[in-house]
């Protein structure tokens, strides 16, 4: 810890803030989030002095147990996700911090007799001041139940600290039901009290995006239509539905993806850059290209959209279902497990400049990047016995899983008069003291920073923009008439002719 200022600590040369003393109220507490997210990065920022030393957890949830028993659940989720952190120094301390209630997320008694009156005695004990945090790792469905229950229970009032409530996406499931939320969240919740959770804005080559557009005046001048040909944003899963059947067959691939973690990835790919690198100003440029995409054409939605379902096939040579064969899933099931969109932006910048956006399950890798594709040379004056046109320079932005850049150029072959050879320029994140999506989200979170997180603004104009393509596709899908792609393949042919037909180069995964 800094000892000339005890809210900061350097990592990495680099300062960061600790967030002040706050309590942390996670509903759905022994849920599969907290278990596999929530809890191990708490854990992981505790023993890296990132947390306050005046904090606490309280897990409540429909399960009855006691504190006790949460801790051994905990325990078992941090050794799942730290297996070679077999001393667990840390865990006795780190386990004091934990407290469990039980709370039906219904009932309005229950958040007085398990919250209400029992917060103020653990705030006490360790010395929080009053700071809340609510974070609501549960389903959707319940989301508007908890939140008129903790506003009629008083708890959304800030009296000694700062309230602030977390919600997870889906933010709603149309434009409708996100207008209907906001208006349930905005009853007891003011904007600056409100966490959007999109954790793929928390990632590290993400949040890098801004910094490496910004900040380097050699790239900046080129990234508009008159250099760049058209961008392909991927995010590809070999994972299939999982045990996740009963959401997605609800959601599918585009409000599930596309609403959310491919828009936001658009928006800072696309932005101007704002005035100041604070949150509003950066929220600002992002709405600003949501409001700029051109309307998606429903008439001839073909032209823009292509969506599939994943077969049975193959995937890192195991043999697997196709997702109608899944559990949990109807057996003519018409939900789309793959899209691909062609996106236009109607400003200054990016007039005429194709984004390709691509997305599914069950395919050949588990892939997110943000390729751009610059224009070919206007003229070629090598000989033809090069071997046909130049291919154009690519600048690859990996999110996941291995983070970096890779910027590939034409140089000359050694060795040779004339024949040019691809190469490329590389760069991986050293790992350091890392933090993962969650845990950065967590933290920001706790300092009362926006920046990783969405606003009112953005989720209503991306469900006004998605809104009418998802009915129309759930209309022509509705008797299970879809194209298939087979499992650990690259997707249906459909989503590569999108782009080749405009003169696209298909970047395989």
């Amino acid at each position: 810890m800094d000892k000339t200022n005890p809210l900061k600590r350097t990592v990495n040369t680099c300062e960061i803030d600790i967030p002040e003393s706050c309590c942390l109220v996670i509903f759905g507490a022994s849920g599969d989030l907290a278990k596999r997210k929530l809890i191990p990065s708490l854990y992981h920022l505790f023993i890296s002095r990132m947390l306050p030393g005046q904090f606490f957890i309280l897990g409540t949830g429909r399960e009855s147990m006691s504190t006790e028993q949460y801790r051994e659940v905990t325990l078992r989720a941090v050794t799942a996700a730290f297996p070679e952190d077999s001393a667990r120094s840390d865990w006795q301390a780190f386990s004091e911090k934990l407290h469990y209630t039980t709370l039906d997320y219904r009932d309005p008694a229950t958040y007085v007799s398990s919250l209400r009156d029992n917060l103020p005695a653990l705030e006490r004990k360790h010395q929080t001041k009053g700071a809340r945090i609510f974070y609501l790792a549960v389903p959707p469905t319940v989301f508007e139940d908890i939140i008129n229950n903790l506003g009629a229970a008083g708890l959304a009032k800030e009296e000694d600290g700062n309230n602030r409530i977390v919600i997870e996406k889906p933010f709603g499931r149309d434009l409708e039901s996100a207008r209907r939320l906001e208006g349930v969240v905005h009853e007891h919740f003011q904007e600056r009290q409100v966490y959007r959770i999109d954790h793929y804005l928390a990632k590290e080559t993400v949040q890098n995006i801004l910094m490496f557009r910004f900040a380097n005046s050699i790239f900046e001048p080129l990234w508009n239509r008159r250099y760049i040909d058209h961008v392909q944003i991927t995010a590809s899963e070999t994972l299939g539905v999982e045990h996740r059947a009963g959401y997605y067959e609800q959601a599918g691939v585009v409000r599930d993806m596309f609403q959310n973690h491919m828009f936001q990835l658009l928006a800072i790919t696309a932005m101007e850059p704002p005035s100041t690198f604070k949150a509003d100003r950066v929220r600002d440029e992002k709405v600003k290209v949501f409001r700029s995409i051109r309307p998606f054409p429903l008439d001839r939605l073909d032209d823009v959209v292509a969506i599939g379902q994943y077969g049975s096939g193959t995937s890192r040579d195991v043999k697997v279902p196709a997702y109608r064969e899944e559990e949990g899933v109807a057996s003519r099931s018409g939900t789309p497990t793959y899209a691909a969109m062609k996106v236009f932006i109607d400003n200054w910048r990016w007039n005429g400049v194709p984004f390709y956006l691509r997305s599914g399950k069950r395919l050949a890798e588990r892939k997110t990047e943000i390729a751009v594709f610059f224009r070919h040379v206007p003229h070629s004056m090598f000989p033809s016995s090069i071997g046909g046109p130049i291919e154009p320079c690519v600048l690859a932005l990996r999110i996941q899983p291995e983070e970096g850049m890779t910027l590939t150029i034409q140089t000359k072959l050694p060795g040779s008069k004339v024949c040019l050879n691809p190469v490329a320029l590389d760069f991986t994140y050293n790992r350091g003291v890392h933090l993962d999506a969650y845990e950065w989200v967590l933290l920001d979170c706790m300092l009362g920073d926006h920046m990783l997180f969405t606003r009112q603004d953005g989720v209503e104009e991306t469900w006004n923009l998605l809104t009418p393509v998802i009915e129309r596709l759930e209309d022509l899908s509705k008797n299970g008439d879809i194209p298939f792609y087979a499992a650990g393949s690259d997707g249906p042919e459909e989503g590569k002719r999108l782009i080749e037909k405009d003169g696209g180069r298909w970047r395989p995964l």
